[in-house]
């Protein structure tokens, strides 16, 4: 293990962590304070990394099993790679802002905000998980897969932490009642069976052939395996396939796409498959191939927590101003 700070230049208007890591995408960070600075700490690449937001730069920290050297430039480049820093998004924010007044407002808090791309296996797990779930209980499963079926990267500040487990891991026999014995409930068959598929067509071989579709042609692919449907495909078409013009529609974006893009939608009591269809399709239109971008930021704008976030600070930026003398009389 190291305990070096490096630092990957790409300042704050490019790449925001609060609203990258804490939006729903990925299920493996946490807010963590790291020498009295606010930090985030979260596994990826079978790494343990520390992030800290600076204002031209993220400094962080990285812990791996077994390393023998320091390698900054491919840190570097692991981090550019799960940021996807080579698409300049103010670029595409401006250009959205300027056929998009409500994306144009969200922007003002949700700058920098970046599409992650991430390992397919974690991402269908971690999706399959989030079924009529709340991020809490979807972190704290997928935590679980990763303790009961991955490996050990190390431990730090008396915390375990694990690399995402193998497929063919996750196929095994007693997987399924493991899951249930822990809290998955029915995700722990869609886990098992989704698995137990995937090994089946080929495993890796079958991930390499999803990697290399068309998005219409991955996304009903990955709707044959077991709980997975139009969304959780988008999520993972999105954020592992590349496919940047996927969107995926939840309660979230239904009534962002009702109250501000297509009133139309209020006679609908349901997401029908024509309906989910018609706002992608709206979206897609409105903001071209990286809609699935521009959506992350209207989803994030709409979370609760981050609503609520905006009014803490706006409250407290008015308890923090002095107050007036009073003019005597």
């Amino acid at each position: 293990m190291k305990n070096q700070w490096y630092k990957l230049l790409v300042p704050n208007g490019e790449l925001q962590l609060k609203g990258t890591l804490n939006g729903g995408q990925s299920f493996r960070w946490k807010k963590y304070l790291c020498e009295d600075k606010d930090s985030w700490i979260g596994v990826f690449a079978n790494r343990l990394w520390i992030l800290r937001q600076e204002r031209d730069c993220i400094c962080y920290k990285v812990y791996e099993k077994n390393c023998t050297e320091n390698d900054e430039n491919l840190y570097n480049n692991l981090l550019s790679n799960y940021f996807q820093l080579e698409t300049r998004s103010q670029e595409h924010y401006n250009t959205w802002s300027q056929v998009d007044p409500n994306f144009q407002e969200a922007a003002k808090q949700f700058y920098g905000i970046r599409i992650l791309k991430q390992d397919i296996i974690e991402n269908i797990f971690s999706f399959i998980c989030s079924s009529n779930n709340n991020i809490s209980r979807i972190s704290s499963m997928v935590e679980k897969l990763a303790k009961f079926y991955g490996e050990e990267i190390c431990q730090l500040d008396g915390d375990t932490y694990y690399s995402f487990p193998k497929v063919k891991l996750l196929a095994g026999e007693s997987v399924e009642q493991q899951l249930k014995n822990n809290g998955f409930g029915y995700r722990a068959k869609y886990i098992s069976k989704s698995a137990q598929i995937i090994v089946q067509n080929g495993g890796e071989q079958w991930l390499d052939e999803l990697k290399k579709m068309s998005y219409n042609d991955a996304k009903k692919s990955l709707m044959t395996l077991t709980g997975i449907g139009a969304k959780v495909a988008d999520c993972i078409c999105l954020m592992s396939l590349g496919h940047l013009q996927a969107i995926p529609v939840d309660t979230h974006i239904y009534q962002i796409a009702k109250k501000f893009y297509m009133p139309n939608l209020a006679a609908n009591k349901t997401v029908t498959e024509k309906v989910y269809n018609e706002i992608g399709d709206h979206f897609r239109k409105l903001y071209g191939p990286l809609a699935g971008w521009a959506h992350t930021v209207l989803f994030c704008a709409d979370l609760k927590k981050f609503q609520d976030d905006k009014k803490k600070n706006a409250k407290e930026s008015v308890l923090g101003e002095p107050k007036k003398k009073r003019k005597k009389q």
